[in-house]
């Protein structure tokens, strides 16, 4: 009879009084023998690097394993119920009351030691990975969408317990209208309803001081949800201790258009007239409207300064108006009387543009953080990103993003700023005074 037959009678009753579902796996071990398994359990799982089956130790028959122990497998391969067992007693530990107060006073005591050293200002985080996440786990993308809000809600609490004053995220990029419908929607939902709990039943906003400000376009949001961010905004106005930047939708090519675009109307906005009344043309009007009898009319004194030598020329003392003629226009730079003046161009710079920017009241950015391993920027925070911003990549999907992944941020941002500091002595001088102006 042959090997595989064998095994399969000697298991089956075995099986059946455990009440178990039989179905078997012949499997070709090398370097010249063969068995079956069965997968009572589901606990059989193949090896991508060879032809071989993993199961519980107790599963293989007892003439068969010395076979199994010449083949040097680890433990871990051939007792499955052993690595469940210390999975289950360390989640069990780590869940437990004494487990879960233990590891917050770890989380606060690394907290406190960050704040030892200095703090970024201005944090912001492209959260990538949430549908890859998901797909590892064989969940719905929206629920991967749901980890990474729960994600976003530990981060922010990490960062301003920290000192953090801005937190700036990415939740959702214009061209994720792209995506299909189903997904849109399910994401446009997700805001509706997170931020909606965030604002109104947590207490991270109202504990350190944080208000809600959406930036992106917001005439492409429903009406639905573009009533519950108002009214997110709305609640958490008073705040003014820290900033929550969401930025939905958005791409900065798009801030960045918005920016052109309201610098070019402000440029286009004439400038009224400088007639002051305690401009010296007008002082001087005053000191000769004395030396003049009520019933004449008066000389008209330009804007622009004159020579006192001028106003002895017995020509310009004894010119006068008729009393029914209008009043005369002002000359303006563009040669016609009376026409606003229009602002100069070349007066455009880069602070000009800056204050069109969204996060114009915002400090610079300091950090800059995407997940999941990929190393581009993607359309976001392009503007904001200068000689001083600390760009980091990290392997980690955003639903993982703990404070175990970035706490080696904050102490490699802190390495580098003391290192630039040290080169540069005016950079330092010039962040304190910053920091300054922020508090």
């Amino acid at each position: 009879m042959p090997l595989s037959q064998i095994s399969e009678a000697r298991q089956k009753p075995a099986l059946e009084r455990r009440g178990a579902e039989q179905q078997m796996w012949p499997v070709e071990l090398p370097p010249s023998f063969a068995t079956a398994f069965s997968r009572p359990f589901g606990q059989i799982k193949s090896l991508s690097t060879s032809h071989l089956f993993r199961a519980p130790f107790g599963l293989i028959l007892p003439e068969h394993r010395p076979s199994f122990t010449r083949l040097s497998f680890p433990p871990s391969l051939l007792c499955l119920d052993m690595a469940d067992t210390v999975s289950g007693l360390k989640r069990l530990i780590l869940e437990s009351p004494p487990g879960e107060w233990a590891i917050n006073q770890l989380r606060e005591l690394l907290i406190g030691a960050l704040k030892q050293g200095p703090i970024p200002q201005h944090v912001a985080f492209e959260m990538d990975g949430n549908r890859r996440y998901a797909r590892s786990r064989r969940m719905e993308t929206v629920e991967g969408h749901h980890r990474g809000f729960e994600a976003l809600a530990r981060i922010m609490e990490i960062c301003y317990k920290c000192g953090v004053k801005v937190v700036t995220v990415y939740a959702f990029s214009i061209e994720n209208f792209n995506r299909p419908k189903y997904e849109v929607e399910g994401l446009m939902q997700l805001a509706k309803v997170k931020l909606e709990q965030l604002t109104t039943y947590g207490d991270i906003l109202d504990r350190y001081g944080a208000c809600v400000r959406i930036l992106g376009q917001r005439e492409l949001i429903r009406e639905d949800v573009l009533e519950v961010m108002d009214r997110a905004v709305a609640r958490t106005k008073h705040n003014n201790k820290a900033v929550l930047n969401i930025c939905f939708p958005y791409t900065s090519r798009a801030e960045m258009t918005t920016a052109i675009r309201s610098t070019v109307q402000e440029f286009l906005s004439p400038t009224p007239p400088k007639n002051t009344p305690f401009s010296p043309s007008r002082i001087r009007q005053k000191i000769l409207s004395s030396q003049f009898d009520g019933r004449e009319s008066l000389p008209t004194i330009p804007d622009e300064p004159l020579d006192d030598g001028e106003y002895d020329d017995n020509d310009s003392s004894s010119t006068t108006l008729p009393p029914d003629s209008p009043e005369p226009r002002l000359l303006t730079r563009s040669g016609s009387y009376g026409s606003p003046e229009l602002p100069n161009p070349e007066n455009i710079t880069v602070d000009t543009i800056e204050r069109h920017i969204y996060t114009a009241d915002d400090p610079p950015l300091d950090i800059f953080v995407r997940t999941s391993g990929v190393e581009r920027l993607s359309d976001f925070m392009l503007w904001q990103c200068h000689q001083d911003t600390h760009i980091f990549f990290r392997k980690c999907l955003w639903p993982d993003f703990d404070l175990k992944d970035f706490i080696w941020v904050l102490l490699e941002w802190q390495w580098r700023h003391k290192q630039s500091d040290r080169e540069n002595p005016s950079a330092k001088a010039r962040t304190a005074k910053a920091r300054n102006m922020m508090e």
